[in-house]
């Protein structure tokens, strides 16, 4: 069971991004579409979809961070004709970082960059696979070199996490000397996720504009998880916190749609005018700040 969600930060192409993605992706629809007032980009958008089974979310909240390609989305095909499609679509307007064609690890393959900028790799694996779309954590720059640490402080993080393959650079076959991970499989609160270190230079990093959101059952899970997940203490905000290896992440009570978007206008107002006040978030204020009650 899915318990880490992908959320997606574009400026104000959310809706219409993940409306072509849904009728890219077979069974994906969109599931939710909130407007959250007063933010500091104004009134944001925000979009709960599925996208082949895995739920994602997206938001329009101004032009403040882009897409690149330290994280992607794997998406495993079961015919040569899936790749074809969804290549064809992805590069109107997109981009290729790796063109079409056969690799070692894959023969039919691509790597595009579609015309948001979001990342996509595109491989046929007729196999039967758990997670059609799986996202892709690539370790470039400073923090190339730290997959196996990654590993490593995620499994000791979160509960009923499973690394489930591991395979390193031989030595002298990645030009990067810093890259030690080839490729690496792990499943963290159900979610599956992919590790590698970049084989080649980038100078590209981790940034907000793809986040992961973990759903917390009480405030003793926000606790947990902020204490665990934060190591940079001036990203904090309204919940969100970055680690070590510079990657985002949202830690959020599960019933979040509850707390802040339904009920009156005042409400949710109150509500968002209390999380932005917030580092970590605290659900006791948050429903207080519903109730009108601070």
């Amino acid at each position: 069971m899915q318990n880490i969600t992908p959320h997606l930060w574009f400026d104000t192409e959310a809706l219409e991004a993940v409306t072509w993605y849904t009728e890219l992706f077979e069974d994906s629809s969109i599931t939710e579409v909130v407007t959250i007032p007063d933010t500091p980009s104004g009134d944001a958008e925000s979009v709960e979809f599925k996208l082949s089974g895995l739920t994602m979310n997206a938001i329009s909240a101004g032009p403040y961070f882009k897409f690149n390609p330290s994280i992607s989305f794997m998406v495993s095909c079961r015919t040569r004709e899936e790749v074809d499609k969804l290549h064809g679509a992805f590069m109107q307007g997109g981009s290729e970082l790796m063109p079409l064609g056969e690799y070692p690890f894959s023969e039919h393959y691509a790597w595009v960059a579609d015309r948001y900028g979001l990342n996509w790799q595109l491989m046929y694996q007729p196999e039967e696979v758990s997670q059609k779309i799986r996202p892709v954590l690539l370790f470039t720059s400073d923090v190339c070199g730290r997959t196996e640490e990654a590993l490593s402080l995620y499994g000791s993080i979160f509960k009923e996490s499973q690394l489930k393959f591991v395979n390193r650079y031989k030595q002298g076959e990645a030009p990067n000397s810093k890259a030690i991970i080839n490729y690496s499989e792990i499943s963290l609160l159900g979610t599956e996720f992919i590790l590698m270190d970049n084989g080649y230079e980038g100078d590209y990093t981790f940034n907000e504009a793809i986040s992961f959101m973990i759903p917390c059952k009480d405030q003793e899970e926000i606790d947990y998880y902020h204490n665990k997940l934060s190591f940079v203490p001036e990203a904090e905000q309204c919940g969100w916190v970055k680690d070590t290896f510079n990657v985002s992440w949202q830690i959020v009570p599960e019933n979040l749609g509850e707390i802040y978007f339904s009920g009156s206008e005042e409400e949710i107002q109150r509500v968002t005018a209390a999380s932005l006040q917030m580092h970590k978030l605290d659900i006791d204020t948050l429903l207080k700040a519903k109730a009108g009650t601070l």
